[in-house]
């Protein structure tokens, strides 16, 4: 689904890429959590010193990383592929974040796992977020994302228990899911909450539109 789009200021993306050859990039709570720490680190103007990859994740998070690049507004980290919803700031940001971010993992994954060459498939995807129902729309389908790891084929039969899978949701700590509960956490550094429209940015409205999905609407995910 990559298309080609002119990121602009001042509006929100979903970005994603997987894995080449759908191989997957994460393979140990490690990886997850240096992939969560760039996404910090790599925002930023300064340079994002690999050589710390051995320090905690709160260590991590607390190095200074200059002025943003974009606004980090959510994420989903899978097996194989991630997801991202951003909010370009100034001309140029997202294509800058992302250089680093995929740059910084793929040197800390080939030296931890002793392999060579690229690991993403390609230049990262993106699909502009052109209203605020299509924004919401996302938002709700990447923290979902996670589910395919309990019920694979949920989108096409639905959830057989929404309560167990939404359970799931508030347990999977590779995603913004728990900062958008409202779960007080070190990762919520990250995000930019405010610089969504109210309707997503509250616990209750966000519970509640995960919980309408599980319930029923499930069948009608399609990205």
């Amino acid at each position: 689904m990559s298309r080609n789009i002119i990121l602009s200021p001042g509006e929100f993306y979903h970005i994603y890429n997987r894995g080449t050859e759908k191989r997957k990039i994460f393979l140990s709570r490690h990886d997850y959590e240096r992939f969560i720490s760039l996404l910090y680190l790599a925002n930023g103007e300064l340079r994002v010193d690999i050589k710390r990859q051995g320090r905690t994740l709160a260590e991590l998070l607390n190095q200074d990383r200059g002025k943003k690049l974009i606004d980090i507004c959510a994420y989903c980290l899978m097996p194989n592929h991630f997801h991202l919803i951003v909010r370009e700031l100034e001309e140029g940001g997202i294509s800058k974040f992302m250089q680093k971010l995929v740059t910084g993992y793929t040197m800390y994954f080939n030296k931890i796992h002793e392999r060579n060459g690229a690991l993403f498939q390609g230049k990262f995807k993106s699909e502009h977020a052109h209203n605020d129902h299509y924004l919401s729309y996302l938002i709700v389908y990447l923290h979902l994302n996670p589910i395919k790891l309990l019920e694979r084929n949920w989108k096409e039969r639905g959830i057989k228990d929404s309560k167990r899978a939404e359970k799931f949701l508030d347990n999977y700590m590779y995603s913004s899911f728990p900062d958008y509960c409202g779960y007080d956490r070190l990762e919520k550094i990250i995000l930019s909450l405010d610089a969504l429209p109210a309707y997503a940015s509250t616990p209750k409205s966000f519970r509640s539109s995960i919980t309408e999905w599980l319930s029923g609407q499930g069948r009608t995910l399609s990205i």
